[in-house]
């Protein structure tokens, strides 16, 4: 059996990388004879998302509940999942490559004493188990064969679509209540805080995300990037050298030490590409880079690029959008 966490969002339904994964499990179920899909969530199940599991055809829903698991603790998180992982007999374990998700499958691994795969992006043997995963922030991608059973990884956003069962499943909701060894939950969430409203996740959870670095020139220079973003309806996100800056703020960083995106669409305008960056946005699926070099990394790895000045291209790109009436 493969054993998928799904995690859910403040409505309590199941997020877009969960489905990505749980699609990841169905496909490297059909490679293995119809292995079932099972799912674990922590927290409550409602009937719509029972649905939604079932319609991407999992066949059982392992809901974990109790005082215990109330509050997130990545050890304790961990340790209900090895208990559900044993009461199921599940020979694989994967939850989409979150922070939360790589943190709980790193202590699912070292207490079943396997090797774990993070960020994987494709599968291509299963005796031993062979996954192809991004290292080095995307810029590279490793072969590694998961010999240990379970075997834990983590699914790289985007890897797949998250695309519903040609057959649902029965999603039939089994309850556990584990009880939690004290020493496993010392580090654990103690309050919450609603974030400001300009730092709501809305970067990382965009479809679109228009990009602005140092070729801008200024505090002052943004109003066409600025435009560019409003005009596709995205998310604006910029490099680390304009929050040291001090022209954008902090939250809007993308890369290493800012968000990590996978939009649909990323537009880079004046950004070079520094492997920092690109660690944030290599998930993207469509990169249009616009830069006045042509050699610059984020312009060779870009699917498409328009060589030029910013400030000269991106209020064309503007114009041609409020010719054709289109808003994002």
């Amino acid at each position: 059996m493969i054993l998928t966490l799904v995690e859910t969002d403040l409505e309590g339904a199941a997020t877009e990388v969960s489905l990505e994964a749980v699609t990841f499990a169905r496909d490297l179920s059909a490679a293995g004879n119809g292995v079932p899909v099972d799912a674990v969530v922590i927290g409550d199940v409602s009937e719509e998302l029972r649905g939604d599991l079932a319609a991407y055809g999992v066949r059982t829903v392992h809901q974990v509940g109790g005082d215990d698991v109330a509050a997130y603790s990545g050890a304790g998180w961990a340790s209900a999942i090895l208990t559900v992982r044993e009461a199921a007999g599940s020979v694989v374990v994967l939850a989409a490559g979150t922070d939360r998700g790589n943190e709980l499958m790193a202590h699912v691994a070292t207490r079943a004493g396997a090797s774990m795969a993070a960020n994987v992006l494709t599968f291509s043997g299963l005796a031993p188990f062979v996954v192809t995963r991004q290292v080095v922030g995307g810029a590279a991608l490793e072969e590694m064969n998961l010999h240990q059973r379970p075997a834990v990884f983590t699914v790289a956003g985007h890897a797949v679509e998250a695309k519903p069962a040609d057959v649902a499943g029965a999603a039939e909701v089994v309850a556990h209540s584990p009880t939690i060894a004290p020493e496993d939950l010392v580090a654990r969430v103690v309050s919450t805080a609603e974030p400001a409203p300009d730092e709501s996740g809305a970067l990382t959870a965009a479809k679109v995300v228009v990009g602005a670095g140092r070729g801008v020139g200024g505090a002052e220079k943004f109003d066409d990037v600025l435009e560019l973003t409003g005009l596709l309806g995205g998310a604006l996100g910029v490099s680390r050298v304009v929050t040291s800056a001090g022209w954008r703020p902090h939250h809007e960083q993308v890369g290493q030490t800012g968000s990590r995106i996978s939009p649909d669409l990323y537009v880079p305008c004046g950004i070079s590409g520094a492997i920092q960056h690109w660690a944030g946005c290599s998930s993207a699926k469509t990169i249009l880079a616009i830069n006045s070099d042509a050699e610059a990394p984020m312009v060779t790895r870009a699917t498409y690029a328009v060589i030029g000045d910013l400030h000269e291209i991106v209020p064309a790109i503007n114009a041609e959008i409020r010719r054709r009436g289109y808003v994002g």
